[in-house]
């Protein structure tokens, strides 16, 4: 696997590895350390998708048919998202309007 010089991967110890050319070039934004990438905060999967797609909480939910309340609390890393959820969201990254296409077709039912 040829690297970038702007490129990051984890080598074979779960360590960041930067490429040298990266940190000479920018040394007001040097690589992270392993220390400083552990420490660092995680920002939920779904969150990230969630604010590229520039909806609110409420709205993301409603279109994908995820209940707000599990949406804030995999957001606020409460909760893990189960595999079929991470599935999902890996689902609506890839293919945002499709799923909105495939969940129209869908009958809603009656309470």
């Amino acid at each position: 696997m040829k690297q970038t010089p702007t490129s990051l991967v984890m080598n074979s110890k779960n360590q960041l590895d930067a490429d040298s050319h990266a940190s000479a070039a920018d040394r007001d934004a040097p690589p992270m350390t392993p220390e400083a990438f552990a420490k660092a905060r995680k920002v939920p999967r779904v969150k990230t998708v969630r604010t590229t797609l520039g909806l609110t909480q409420e709205e993301f939910a409603e279109r994908y048919k995820i209940p707000i309340g599990t949406l804030r609390d995999w957001e606020q890393s409460r909760v893990e998202p189960d595999a079929p959820a991470r599935a999902y969201i890996q689902v609506i990254a890839g293919d945002p309007e499709g799923v909105v296409r495939s969940l129209a077709r869908i009958p809603k039912q009656t309470a």
